[in-house]
């Protein structure tokens, strides 16, 4: 199995319709724990499949109209309220 990237929500319903979203753009998305996400990501280039999926996320979230904005720490992509 290739590399897996984890995004993890604020809360249960965002992660919902996150992963909805993912999924009607063909990205393999499950739900794991309370409000986490795994995406495979894989291909010769592991790194850059992770970095091209950061964008599908902020697209997706832009897509739902969230005020959220992601972070990448660590290889974990966290959905977090804007600070300020």
């Amino acid at each position: 199995m290739g590399e897996m990237l984890h995004v993890e929500a604020a809360r249960i319903p965002d992660r919902d319709r996150l992963l909805g979203l993912l999924k009607i753009n063909g990205i393999d998305a499950r739900a794991v724990d309370e409000v986490g996400i795994e995406v495979p990501c894989d291909g010769d280039d592991a790194g850059l499949a992770c970095e091209e999926l950061l964008g599908e996320v902020e697209a997706a979230i832009f897509d739902l109209g969230a005020p959220f904005v992601p972070t990448k720490h660590e290889g974990v992509i966290y959905i977090r309220p804007p600070i300020g």
